[in-house]
């Protein structure tokens, strides 16, 4: 059954990016210490959803526009969603949908695309919140990094309490901490 998940990196302090939207603080940690979970989960996934922020962060990151070649290093053929209000460029010989409104209407046609995979919600914890409004989010990941931010952009800017919430992983990794949260579907 395919499951939708918001797996990412968080700082101590509950953030995704700094207020300038910035990941650098993500980069400061070394990721030397691989224990195969990344391949277990990309292996499970089918296609990415994520908010316009999130995507121009890759694109200006990595010049995805330019060389398209990162992108599919980093996800191969998986298509994209990205949720957006504005008009953004696509990255050549990727498969990107651009959508508008609610989650609902686009959730049939990713869940379509997922076939027997997972939905990977990359960023946006504001998308994620209407995700988990929409009764759709089923799993958090989270790589828990010792950095704090102070201000930022939260991981997740919504009321989500223990009632619909569950441990199920924690792990430390390196200078990371892993958990896994099963979440109940809103109701």
């Amino acid at each position: 059954m395919t499951k939708v998940q918001y797996f990412t990196a968080c700082t101590l302090d509950g953030f995704i990016a700094d207020e300038n939207n910035s990941l650098d603080w993500l980069f400061e940690v070394p990721h030397d210490v691989d224990d195969g979970y990344w391949d277990v989960f990309i292996a499970d996934v089918g296609p990415l959803v994520m908010g316009a922020t999130t995507y121009e962060w890759m694109l200006d990151r990595h010049d995805m526009v330019a060389n398209p070649a990162q992108w599919h290093e980093f996800y191969d053929d998986r298509p994209a969603w990205v949720f957006t209000h504005r008009e953004l460029p696509a990255i050549p010989g990727v498969d990107v949908t651009f959508v508008e409104g609610d989650v609902r209407e686009a959730y049939d046609q990713i869940a379509a695309a997922a076939g027997d995979k997972n939905i990977w919600v990359l960023g946006g914890g504001d998308l994620v919140g209407q995700l988990d409004d929409a009764g759709l989010l089923d799993e958090i990941i989270l790589g828990m990094t010792p950095v704090t931010l102070g201000a930022g952009a939260p991981l997740l800017p919504r009321r989500i309490t223990s009632s619909r919430m569950r441990f199920r992983q924690a792990e430390q990794i390196g200078q990371r901490i892993r958990i896994v949260l099963e979440v109940d579907h809103a109701r």
